[in-house]
């Protein structure tokens, strides 16, 4: 069967990746063709459009870019009629992919979500769009399943991909890693500034300015997939230009898995990779910092008491999230000794550990891709 996969960023081209696996040990004559990243190609099928082409982050930046955004819409549409898929499987990526689904929808195809938009943080409404466009949903989170209850639409709680991912990574020794990167022997500062370059030029500057406080520890920062040395290179040059008694920060670029697996404690910028720090057991402070309109606008739509998923999965604050005008150095600096102090450390690693259960087991790629094939199948018959 012919399967359509759209993603739209990094954390997405993993679970992706690991669905295709999972497609094709259920459908050994599977024909894919895809939207996404390095981590999809690397299993098959054909990449129509890498996910870096359409990065974009916040309201203003996909206003400047609406006129690419629009092309890509059209281009997308075009490629879907001529490849004519058995279905058409989402994930994440709300914006872009609810329009590609409405339409397929009024096109007579199969339409599957995988990792449901956050229709549960703002615009409760698009859930009346997506009983309409979605023939399938499974999601992740263990919440959402009883959100959409509200509104009677059934949908999978198939857990969490991420326990796979990180539970079927390859075991690192951490000498040979430490080696391998000149890291020395200090205990790890992981720096995780996002993917996009938006989030990168709003954060990574602040995040930088405590490394001369915090000279007993080794910052390393974990470049994105997406983003070239280069672009972090102009911010590591700017610090290194005020502090030139030595150089201080290293930079790995696309093995932010084995940081982690290194790392003492973290500052993230919130997405995924809040959830990936915690299933790591890594300590963190949450960051985020967006363009001024773009965070106006956000605050007045996005109904949640927290953004980080491991506040959100918890329902109580078990990480500190630095939002917009709190993202200083100050309360970073702050926030980063209390998460360095044994007593706060222990808590955080216990409530990881709650965390972790309330995801459920692994398995999550394979259960959707089951179920993704059983329901192409009833639907043939």
């Amino acid at each position: 069967m012919k399967y359509y996969i759209l993603v739209g960023e990094a954390s997405g081209d993993l679970h992706g990746a690991n669905l295709m696996k999972s497609l094709l040990k259920e459908d050994s004559t599977a024909e894919i063709r895809f939207w996404g990243g390095d981590l999809m190609q690397e299993v098959g099928g054909t990449l129509v459009k890498h996910y870096k082409e359409r990065a974009f982050m916040g309201f203003v930046e996909v206003f400047l870019n609406l006129k690419k955004i629009l092309g890509m819409l059209s281009f997308c549409k075009k490629d879907i009629a001529n490849f004519k898929p058995d279905v058409l499987i989402f994930i994440d990526n709300s914006g872009f992919n609810l329009r590609i689904a409405k339409w397929a929808k009024q096109q007579g195809f199969r339409t599957n979500y995988y990792i449901s938009p956050q229709v549960w943080a703002s615009r409760a409404s698009r859930v009346q769009d997506i009983k309409r466009d979605i023939d399938q949903m499974f999601v992740i989170l263990p919440f959402e399943k009883e959100f959409y209850q509200k509104y009677n639409y059934e949908v999978n709680f198939v857990g969490h991909p991420l326990i796979d991912a990180i539970a079927d990574r390859k075991s690192l020794n951490e000498q040979d890693f430490r080696t391998k990167y000149q890291l020395g022997d200090k205990k790890i500062i992981a720096i995780l500034p996002g993917s996009r370059k938006q989030e990168i030029t709003k954060m990574l500057s602040v995040m930088l300015s405590l490394v001369p406080d915090f000279s007993e520890y080794q910052f390393v920062i974990a470049g994105a997939p997406s983003q070239p040395f280069e672009f972090y290179k102009t911010f590591i040059d700017t610090f290194e230009a005020r502090f030139p008694e030595g150089k201080k920060i290293k930079f790995i670029n696309n093995k932010t898995y084995d940081l982690l697996s290194v790392s003492h404690v973290a500052l993230v910028a919130s997405g995924t990779a809040t959830l990936e720090t915690a299933l790591f057991k890594v300590p963190q402070v949450v960051c985020y910092k967006g363009s001024t309109i773009s965070y106006q606008i956000a605050k007045r739509i996005i109904t949640l008491e927290y953004i980080s998923l491991v506040n959100l999965i918890m329902n109580r604050e078990v990480v500190k999230e630095l939002i917009q005008n709190e993202f200083t150095k100050e309360n970073l600096s702050n926030e980063l000794q209390r998460i360095l102090m044994p007593d706060t450390r222990q808590k955080l690693l216990s409530a990881y550990t709650d965390l972790e259960q309330k995801l459920g087991g692994k398995g999550a790629s394979a259960i959707t891709a089951k179920l993704i094939v059983e329901g192409l199948k009833e639907a043939k018959n």
